[in-house]
C-alpha cells in the first residue's frame, strides 16, 4: 500500500524517534552531581579582582556517566552555569550537544580543558608516526565554554592541559582535539579563556564551524601539524591573540605534535569593527623542526585558501622564534616555506596587511576591496623579515628581537588580480600592492628601536 504524503511523513518521524523514549536525560544522572563551595575572582570596576564565595554544583562525574551510558549527552539550558571541575572525554563515535544558551564553566584551579577526545599522547619528541590510532567520528556542538579568565584574573585556569594528572605534553585548549580524524566543532561560543579556545593537532579531515569569541584571551581556533583536510568557517568576535592560527612549526611549550599542515579551507571569518579592542589577525606559521636526537623534519604549509574575510587586519605569514622560553633556545632550524596560498575576497575597512617571511611558491591575491583611504606608503603585502624590540625594562641589555631581521627569504609565483580603493574604478597595479622589505643594522639601537639586520625580502617574478 502506498501511503500517502501525511502518513509516510508521520511514520518517518516515528522511525526516526524510535527509541527516544528510552534515552536518558542529563537529569538522571543527577546522584552523581556535588555541590562544593570555591572562591572566584572577578573585576571590581577598577582593573582590580575581588574575591567571591560560590557554592554551586560539579557536574563532571554526571556528564561523563551520562556520555558512557549512551554515547551521547544534550546539556539543557538553564538560569544557572554548569561547573566542571576537569575535562569531560569523548570516545570515537561520541556526541555532545549543548543548548546555545547552556553555560559550562571550569571550576577555578582546575587548570585543563573542558572537554577532549579520548586518545591524546605526548607527541613533541619525533614526527607522528603515520599508523598513530586516532579518535574518529566526535560532534561537539553548541554551549558557551568558559574558564572564567575575566581581566582581572585567570582564576587558577591558566593552562588548557588534557588532564590534571600527566597532561600530554602542550595541549591547551578549552576544547582540545588531538589524533583525531572526522570530527567537528559548531556552533560553540567560547567566552574569558586564558587557553586557545578551540585546539587541534594530528587532526584530519575536521569542521570548526560558526565559533563566536567573546573576551576570548588567546587564539580562537588553533592548529598544530600535522593536520589536513580541514575547514574552519564562520569564526567572529574579539580575540585577544590570533583569531585562527595554522601553526606547523611551533613555539615547544605549545606544541602537542609537528608536522604539515595541508588542504586547509578558512572562510567567512571577521574580526571586530575599528574601536573594539581585539588583535584581529590570522597566523600561519611554518618551520623546520629539530629534535633532540637531531632529527630533522619539514613543517610546510600547502594549498590553503583564504577566503571571504571581513576586518582581519594582520596574517602572519612570518618566522618567529620563541619569545617566551628565549629565542636561542626555540627556533625553526631555517625559514619555513608556504605553497599554494590563496587569498580570495578579502574586505578591509581600515589598513590591513599580508606579512611574509618564508621562502613561498604560489601567492594569490585576487578580489580585495579596500573601503579606506590610501597612505602614500600604503601596500597590502609585504615580502621580507621584520625586526621589533621586545624591551624587558629600561637596561638595553635584557631587551631582544621578536623576530628573525637577518634571513632572507624567496617568494615566486605572485598573482595580484582585482584589487579596488574605495575611491577608484580601477583595479591597482601590482607594483603598489607588492613591497620587498630589506633589513638594515640601525646605527643609533639601542637609542632608537628596532634593531634592524641583514636580511632581505626576494621576488622572483
Amino acid at each position: 500500500m502506498r501511503l500517502s504524503p501525511i502518513r509516510f511523513t508521520v511514520s518517518l518521524f516515528a522511525l526516526l524517534t524510535a527509541g527516544l523514549s528510552d534515552a536518558q536525560q542529563l537529569s538522571d544522572f543527577q546522584n552523581r552531581v556535588r555541590t562544593e563551595t570555591w572562591t572566584e575572582m572577578w573585576p571590581d570596576g577598577s582593573e582590580k579582582s575581588t574575591p567571591q564565595s560560590v557554592t554551586s554544583e560539579v557536574w563532571t562525574e554526571a556528564m561523563q556517566a551520562a556520555l558512557d551510558a549512551q554515547g551521547s549527552l544534550h546539556i539543557p539550558a538553564r538560569e544557572k552555569p554548569y561547573y566542571l571541575d576537569g575535562p569531560l572525554v569523548l570516545k570515537s563515535g561520541y556526541t555532545l550537544t549543548a543548548d546555545r544558551h547552556a553555560e559550562i564553566r571550569l571550576k577555578p584551579g582546575s587548570n585543563t580543558c573542558l572537554v577532549r577526545n579520548e586518545h591524546v599522547a605526548t607527541l613533541n619528541t619525533q614526527p607522528v608516526p603515520a599508523d598513530l590510532p586516532c579518535d574518529t567520528n566526535i560532534v561537539i556542538e553548541g554551549g558557551i565554554w568558559t574558564t572564567l579568565s575575566n581581566g582581572a584574573s585567570n582564576n587558577g585556569n591558566e593552562r588548557g592541559h588534557s588532564d590534571k594528572k600527566n597532561p600530554a605534553f602542550g595541549t591547551h585548549g578549552v576544547i582540545l582535539l588531538q589524533n583525531v580524524r572526522n570530527v567537528s566543532v559548531k556552533n560553540v561560543t567560547l567566552r574569558q579563556s586564558r587557553p586557545f579556545g578551540i585546539h587541534l593537532a594530528n587532526a584530519h579531515a575536521f569542521t570548526i564551524e560558526n565559533i563566536t569569541l567573546d573576551q576570548q584571551r588567546r587564539d580562537g581556533v588553533h592548529v598544530n601539524g600535522p593536520a589536513s583536510e580541514g575547514l574552519i568557517r564562520g569564526v567572529h568576535g574579539d580575540s585577544h591573540d590570533d583569531t585562527v592560527a595554522l601553526n606547523a612549526w611551533e613555539w615547544k611549550n605549545y606544541a602537542p605534535s609537528y608536522g604539515p599542515i595541508e588542504r586547509i579551507t578558512i572562510e567567512d571569518i571577521r574580526g571586530t569593527p575599528p574601536g573594539v579592542s581585539a588583535a584581529n589577525s590570522i597566523r600561519l606559521l611554518p618551520g623546520v623542526k629539530r629534535f633532540d636526537d637531531g632529527t630533522l623534519l619539514d613543517c610546510s604549509i600547502n594549498d590553503v585558501t583564504i577566503r571571504r574575510i571581513t576586518d582581519i587586519r594582520e596574517f602572519k605569514l612570518y618566522d618567529q622564534p620563541n619569545l617566551e622560553l628565549g629565542r636561542a633556545n626555540d627556533f625553526s632550524v631555517r625559514i619555513g616555506s608556504l605553497t599554494n596560498i590563496r587569498f580570495e575576497n578579502l574586505t578591509f575597512t581600515t589598513p590591513g596587511l599580508i606579512e611574509l617571511h618564508a621562502d613561498a611558491d604560489g601567492i594569490t591575491l585576487e578580489n580585495v576591496n579596500l573601503l579606506h583611504p590610501l597612505a602614500p606608503d600604503w601596500c597590502l603585502l609585504a615580502i621580507g623579515p621584520k625586526s621589533q624590540t621586545y624591551k624587558h625594562g629600561t637596561d638595553p641589555a635584557r631587551w631582544v628581537e621578536i623576530f628573525s631581521p637577518d634571513r632572507d627569504c624567496t617568494v615566486r609565483n605572485v598573482r595580484v588580480s582585482n584589487v579596488h580603493a574605495h575611491t577608484a574604478t580601477n583595479t591597482i597595479a601590482i607594483d603598489r600592492v607588492v613591497h620587498i622589505i630589506h633589513q638594515k643594522p640601525n646605527p643609533d639601537y639601542p637609542k632608537t628601536t628596532p634593531q634592524g639586520g641583514t636580511g632581505k625580502g626576494i621576488w622572483i617574478r
